[in-house]
């Protein structure tokens, strides 16, 4: 039986400084190890909009921690729970929000994103995800086998459907500032949309 969602799904808090620069919410994707999160939590202060990390809502919502929910549930239990807090956040006020990495694999979770917010697909090489991924042992999935070879295959599939997020910016061992400025000027066109249909 899918785990239920325990708590409701709060709202993140907004910066109070100012509005939000998009009229819809912004979703990273990409590989563990692409900078979603410290990508997403800069780029929300800029674009004045709160921020919010799917897993860990995701993690509120059912009471218990994701590694759990796989061990007890299983896999399709977890997507079905994911997908639903995304839609629920979704369905708030626009934000940046961090995924992980099998959510946008989903085809009903990819749809909705798709279609109701901005992706922003963070893209790195192998020897980038290497590196970071190296520094923290709390990816499960990486100490089931070799790191390199696990995440070759995880590229070699996942990528070609990374590829339909609305945007794509490559990020490389630049500090996590430059990677947030490339994500910034992708979003321009976006941000300018809504300051014209404003102005009319």
């Amino acid at each position: 039986m899918p785990p239920h969602l325990r708590h409701p799904i709060r709202s993140p808090d907004p910066n109070p400084d100012s509005p939000g620069l998009l009229d819809r919410s912004v979703v990273l994707v990409g590989l563990m190890g692409a900078g979603k999160t410290a990508v997403g939590r800069r780029l929300a202060k800029r674009l004045s909009l709160p921020f919010a990390d799917a897993d860990h809502e995701i993690e509120q919502a059912a009471g218990c921690a994701i590694k759990d929910i796989f061990a007890v549930w299983g896999e399709p239990a977890f997507r079905d729970c994911e997908r639903r807090v995304i839609r629920r956040l979704l369905g708030q006020t626009p934000m940046v929000l961090s995924t992980g990495g099998g959510a946008f694999i989903d085809p009903q979770t990819r749809a909705l994103v798709l279609e109701r917010s901005i992706t922003v697909w963070l893209r790195a090489n192998l020897e980038v995800l290497l590196s970071r991924t190296a520094r923290r042992n709390t990816r499960p999935l990486l100490n089931e086998g070799d790191p390199r070879r696990i995440l070759t295959e995880l590229m070699a599939k996942r990528y070609p459907i990374y590829a339909q997020a609305h945007v794509v910016v490559d990020t490389t061992d630049w500090s996590v500032d430059t990677t947030t400025d490339r994500v910034e000027q992708k979003l321009a066109p976006f941000i300018r949309s809504v300051e014209q249909a404003a102005a009319d």
